[in-house]
């Protein structure tokens, strides 16, 4: 009796065949990016790649480490200075803020157009302190934002393997030299229109040292987005503090004496605003656009 195992030439076309692999219980994101189906990534996983690309560079955290000690640096000697020529009372006014008024002079820094009172408040023929008025101008912001300005400046030499103290030491002295420059205009500008305000050079620093705003966010713009969200940044934030400076100077720069005064006297001074407002843009793009490749 002949037994046929099953088994051999023929038998093979029997064989079961082998069960298909199981789906994976979870997807492969070691390519980085979160994928959704269809391959594509996920909205907004770009940004956060490229967030976390810049803060792993070790290049640019050496540089934001090194421009943390300039800044600190600076300050201490800015501070050093000014207790021996400027009195610590007047000073102490332009830095009485709190995080209530830091969070709307931002606020109204980069989006001003919905802002309806302009005047400084007074109390008793003293003005307010900046905490107890938004208009009031402040020296707080200016100063953190121009340590934060070389912070930024750093990180990104460091991304684009052009750091070295010699340039980031340029960088933050270019930006100091330009707003004193500024102010040294200004107060040139008001001496020859004879203007009579209470605008002191505190005042006239803290306008100019508000750029510093819109430099941090362009540059972080174009660090994110590249050339074209760098330059959508410094046209908006350029846009805003133009107005900003126009209404501010305006209202401080315009006394009740000289409001009746001879009409070229008030032209005269409706061009010096203008044209302190016009110069902003060109500053901003100055110091920044070497910031972005």
């Amino acid at each position: 009796m002949a037994y046929h195992s099953g088994y051999g030439a023929h038998g093979s076309k029997h064989r079961a065949r082998a069960a298909p692999d199981p789906p994976p219980l979870f997807d492969d994101t070691s390519g980085g990016y979160y994928s959704q189906p269809g391959g594509y990534p996920v909205p907004g996983a770009e940004v956060a790649f490229g967030v976390s690309q810049l803060l792993g560079d070790p290049m640019a955290n050496m540089a934001m480490a090194y421009g943390s000690s300039v800044a600190s640096h600076g300050k201490d000697m800015v501070h050093k200075e000014l207790h021996r020529f400027v009195s610590v009372k007047k000073l102490k006014y332009f830095f009485a803020v709190d995080t209530a008024y830091v969070a709307k002079k931002l606020g109204l820094l980069v989006f001003p157009y919905t802002h309806q009172n302009w005047e400084l408040q007074y109390s008793r023929d003293v003005p307010l302190p900046p905490h107890q008025d938004l208009n009031a101008p402040d020296l707080y912001i200016p100063s953190m934002a121009f340590i934060t300005y070389v912070l930024l400046a750093g990180m990104a030499l460091g991304i684009q393997k052009r750091f070295s103290p010699e340039v980031l030491g340029l960088c933050a002295s270019t930006a100091l030299v330009w707003v004193v420059m500024e102010v040294l205009a200004l107060l040139l500008g008001l001496y020859l229109a004879t203007v009579h305000s209470e605008l002191s050079t505190f005042h006239l620093l803290a306008y100019s040292g508000y750029k510093y705003v819109g430099m941090i966010l362009s540059v972080l713009t174009g660090l994110l987005f590249g050339s074209d969200g760098y330059y959508v940044a410094l046209a908006w934030t350029s846009s805003a503090l133009m107005y900003f400076i126009v209404r501010s100077l305006r209202t401080a720069a315009l006394s009740p004496d000289s409001v009746g005064g001879p009409v070229p006297r008030q032209r005269l001074q409706l061009y010096l605003t203008l044209g302190a407002a016009a110069f902003q843009p060109l500053i901003i793009y100055w110091l920044t656009f070497h910031l972005v490749r």
